[in-house]
């Protein structure tokens, strides 16, 4: 892996820890890691498909090696970019719109009538589970929406919401591949989940799965989500699985070329050039953004007390996806939360800031990624009179850190390898 150099050094910590947070959404850009996995164009008919805040950056790469192309890929609102031949239609995520339904109808029919001697490539990020939306059975695409709005604010880990997506969903596990047989289907995917498993990735559109429909309804059952009765019906009746040992899935081929591992060591290389020591606490990391908040603050107070005068600093590195548990109706995220609930519990201990980000640049539903803290965040606050505490217990970590002027705006960052955590430590003065 190629080292950028930072352009400042661990002196100067909000700018480094961006600089950080910089790489690691580099090391994951599609216009870099799609070309390297493209074959050579195939002689026949090229169909690209595809679904997720990354997908359409990845469609304008594959144009950029292989030429115009047929196609559709579908992509968050904002997160457009511009195509010779692949039609990039934007819709809504996390809670799926009807603009998602209608362009993923047009996908799936896109795939009717291959044959064997005709290439589907399907270009796979987070984000996909939302935008590429079509019901099951006879599901409105507003009892969908009922169900993911339910799901997203109780708390749930994502992986478990992106089960039952896949349970209630006629593109999703595996659906897709076999509406494309008997065409060879080539799965390009940028990894957001733990493992980086194709299945998990947004709900594994190319990537069979056995099925567990009273799993489903077990789980919305103890996340508190009632379903509506069509829901109820099709799940109670056993859904409607694609088995990874379908004979249509024979011709499907899956890469996962971009994952969170591959961006934290990016970040790890770059800091240890800039003559920082390196942990790494892991790529899957998931739980309560505030209980999260509080183990790894502990962890960096524990840290710096092992330091002695003249060490090197400390970089602490995660990645993962948290989950916030709504309690207030502030204007929030996992990552902002994060960063709030660290500033709280270190008290603004010195020598010690971080950064915690969302690497597609929006954190839960704001278009903010983040936010760096200090050791004088709560005091800066103060001075403003604002109540960390307070915003914390409203779920308003947006709106404090608006106020701070300590939010992360990159604007859309056409990649997602979920989120970016950086705690950086230096001895006490």
């Amino acid at each position: 892996m190629t080292v950028v150099s930072l352009s400042v050094d661990p002196t100067e910590p909000s700018g480094f820890l961006r600089a950080l947070f910089d790489l690691a959404v580099a090391a994951a850009d599609p216009m870099r890691i799609v070309p390297a996995a493209l074959p050579p164009r195939p002689a026949g008919r090229v169909v690209v498909v595809g679904a997720g805040k990354a997908s359409a950056r990845m469609a304008e790469a594959v144009e950029t090696a292989w030429g115009p192309c047929e196609g559709l890929v579908i992509t968050r609102y904002g997160h457009g970019r511009p195509c010779a031949g692949v039609e990039i239609v934007e819709a809504a995520h996390p809670v799926p719109d009807a603009a998602g339904e209608v362009a993923t109808r047009r996908v799936m029919r896109l795939l009717d009538g291959l044959g064997e001697d005709d290439l589907v490539l399907a270009l796979i990020s987070g984000g996909g589970s939302a935008l590429l939306v079509q019901p099951a059975g006879q599901i409105t695409l507003e009892e969908k929406r009922l169900v993911t709005s339910g799901l997203l604010a109780s708390g749930a880990p994502i992986g478990e919401i992106n089960g039952i997506r896949k349970e209630i969903s006629a593109v999703k596990g595996g659906r897709l591949a076999a509406a494309a047989f008997p065409a060879r289907v080539l799965g390009l995917l940028i990894s957001d989940v733990p493992g980086d498993n194709p299945a998990d990735i947004a709900s594994g559109p190319t990537v069979g799965y056995r099925g567990d429909a009273a799993r489903a309804l077990a789980a919305l059952t103890r996340w508190g989500v009632v379903p509506p009765p069509s829901v109820q019906a099709f799940l109670e009746a056993g859904g409607d699985p694609v088995r990874p040992d379908d004979p249509r899935l024979g011709r499907v081929e899956n890469a996962v070329i971009a994952a969170p591992a591959r961006s934290l060591e990016a970040a790890a290389e770059a800091a240890r050039e800039a003559g920082c020591a390196v942990e790494i606490l892991g790529d899957a990391l998931e739980g309560e953004a505030r209980e999260l908040a509080e183990a790894h603050a502990a962890l960096a107070l524990a840290r710096q007390a092992a330091m002695a005068p003249g060490d090197p600093p400390l970089l602490l590195l995660s990645g993962g996806e948290c989950t916030v548990t709504r309690r207030g109706d502030g204007v929030g995220g996992p990552n902002a939360e994060y960063a709030l609930a660290l500033a709280v519990v270190l008290e603004g201990a010195p020598g010690i800031d971080a950064i915690a980000c969302d690497t597609d640049g929006v954190d839960g539903a704001d278009e903010v990624a983040g936010a760096v803290i200090g050791p004088g965040t709560l005091a800066e606050a103060a001075a403003l009179g604002l109540d960390p505490a307070a915003a914390l217990a409203v779920n308003d970590s947006h709106g404090l850190f608006a106020g701070l002027g300590a939010q992360v705006a990159p604007g859309p960052t056409l990649t997602n390898v979920n989120d970016f955590r950086a705690i950086l430590i230096r001895p006490k003065p």
